[in-house]
């Protein structure tokens, strides 16, 4: 039994226009949680919904008490609202998973399992993900993007499904930035990751919040927010156009003291400015990308805000 290995579990779970998914969702939490742990609770936070779902979150906190909800002002993001969850949790273990019933609670006990071995984070990863042709491409370029700063191999099986030590949100307790990954927050923290293979459903209800521009968005945001890779791409593409130009010149140069002429045509010399201009123009503009941050973290905006809590921490059996 995973209740062997845990002695206490927080569930977080993000919601966004989710109000005909969570009563379901609660339902099968509510049978598979107390075969994990004997002291759990299941924190929703409605991130900024337009439909009813901060009603279904305050109605069910209401009929169970291993239920607590928050309700955030706006809409803030999945990471974000991920956060504000790990930060309210109280108990040793939080899995986080997503509201959509795609994630299937049953998987919960195999992925805290894994966790007993001596891992800090464990991953559920999908053994067939249920998204489209341009979702799929959309995840992988996140995947991508965040592995410049968690290593590619444990890139590769990053998911919303996962399960880590509580302790480790003391490694980014103060972390106030509005971009939040919670992945690479976690690795400020460990570097014992691991992966089992779960069932990932079909959705049920509604359709996916997460559109290939906003994942988009995300992987920008992690790159730029997280790593100096793209800086470190400036200067490759920046030192290489030099490389290409000192070439040129030595070509010209040599041209006309062999054969006493020079290279003709304007064409050339257009296409020469404009290459350099666009390398320029690419490097400033990924200097800029990083002076924004900077610029929103002297602004010291917070990753999230909180407007109505349904309950205090309890513990539940």
């Amino acid at each position: 039994m995973a209740s062997e290995h845990t002695a206490s579990l927080s569930v977080v779970v993000p919601v966004y226009n989710s109000e005909d998914s969570l009563r379901e969702l609660v339902r099968q939490l509510g049978e598979v949680l107390p075969t994990c742990a004997p002291v759990r609770e299941l924190i929703l936070i409605n991130d900024g919904s337009r439909d009813r779902s901060w009603d279904v979150i305050r109605e069910l906190s209401t009929q169970h008490d291993w239920v607590r909800g928050i309700n955030l002002m706006r809409n803030y993001g999945q990471h974000n609202a991920i956060l504000c969850g790990v930060r309210a949790a109280a108990h040793d273990v939080v899995v986080t998973m997503d509201d959509d019933l795609q994630h299937p609670p049953e998987e919960i006990a195999r992925i805290v399992q894994k966790l007993a071995e001596g891992y800090d984070v464990v991953y559920g990863t999908p053994q067939a993900e249920q998204h489209g042709l341009w979702r799929d491409f959309a995840s992988q370029v996140t995947k991508l993007a965040l592995s410049s700063a968690m290593g590619s191999e444990t890139a590769r099986k990053v998911s919303a499904f996962r399960a880590f030590r509580t302790s480790l949100r003391d490694a980014f307790g103060r972390y106030q930035g509005p971009f939040v990954s919670v992945d690479v927050l976690l690795t400020w923290g460990t570097t014992r990751f691991a992966a089992v293979p779960v069932r990932h459903e079909p959705r049920r209800v509604g359709a996916s919040n997460y559109t290939f521009r906003k994942l988009l968005t995300h992987a920008i945001n992690m790159t730029t927010g997280f790593t100096t890779l793209p800086l470190q791409i400036a200067s490759v593409v920046g030192l290489l156009f030099t490389i290409f130009g000192l070439s040129v010149l030595c070509y010209v140069v040599g041209r006309y003291l062999i054969q006493g002429s020079t290279v003709p045509g304007f064409p050339f010399l257009a296409s020469l400015i404009a290459i350099f201009s666009g390398a320029q123009l690419f490097a400033l503009g990924i200097i800029g990308e990083y002076l924004a941050r900077m610029h929103f973290r002297t602004m010291d905006r917070p990753p999230y805000a909180i407007r109505e809590v349904t309950k205090s921490s309890e513990t539940s059996g």
